[in-house]
């Protein structure tokens, strides 16, 4: 007589991830949902026309990444009214991944967006396998940023200061700044994330391990109210511009 053999269970299968769309545009919205639910892993659940319907759904919703217009023409936002909404977001969910889905290849709509938390930004020309792509990205927790975008955004920060306007005379940094509630090895730290160094490379260069230098970080980002690294290396650079120009004219 032979044993029977016990029945094998196979693994459950991952959660899919759970995606919000928000555009003002039914025909590229219903293009969107469509290419995305026909993923493996994927599901679209809700979706908005305009910046109000969309923070009422998204929370409800409980979406684990959100893909937003940047620019709703019907919204009180202007042209960057999706970015306004992922702020908003963000701030009630911080767990939200939002990638921002524009037309327009703009320097301004990528700063404040990555500002704003956004975890990426792409533009409505990508194929479709780069944006599923992207979506699986950010939902894993990744910023969807390339580097050429990221040299382009601490570019912006490191230029010439704004000319103040005409019989203004420009107001002189404040004596405190965002990183005045840092210690000096957490200032070190972010500039070193501006640097575009990764936590290992950080590791390396303070001689560090590196579970030190991701709890040091999540430190730095909870002390300055942001989400992401980038957000801290900005932080930095706008502070570094005040200090570099407050000594010039002082100089």
């Amino acid at each position: 007589m032979t044993e029977s053999s016990s029945p094998t269970t196979s693994p459950a299968s991952p959660s899919p991830v759970r995606v919000f769309i928000l555009d003002d545009h039914e025909v590229v919205r219903r293009g969107v949902r469509d290419l995305l639910d026909a993923q493996d892993g994927i599901e679209v659940v809700g979706e908005a026309a305009d910046a109000r319907e969309a923070l009422a759904r998204v929370p409800a919703t409980r979406p684990r990444v959100a893909v937003l217009d940047v620019r709703l023409g019907d919204d009180r936002g202007g042209d960057h009214a999706g970015i306004e909404v992922c702020r908003e977001l963000r701030a009630r969910m911080p767990e939200l991944a939002c990638l921002m889905l524009t037309s327009f290849d703009d320097d301004e709509a990528l700063f404040d967006a990555i500002m704003a938390g956004a975890a990426g930004y792409v533009l409505k020309q990508i194929n479709g396998a780069d944006l599923v792509a992207a979506v699986r990205t950010v939902a894993a927790g990744t910023s969807m940023l390339d580097p050429r975008t990221t040299s382009r955004v601490m570019a912006r920060l490191r230029g010439p200061r704004d000319a103040p306007s005409a019989g203004k005379p420009e107001a002189p940094p404040s004596a405190g700044s965002e990183l005045d509630r840092l210690s000096p090895r957490e200032r070190q730290i972010v500039e070193l994330i501006g640097e575009g160094m990764t936590n290992r490379e950080i590791a390396d260069r303070l001689f560090l391990a590196e579970k030190t230098v991701k709890n040091r970080i999540s430190s730095i980002l909870s002390k300055l109210g942001v989400g992401r690294r980038i957000q801290a290396a900005m932080i930095a650079g706008r502070v570094r511009d005040r200090r570099e120009h407050g000594e010039h004219c002082g100089g």
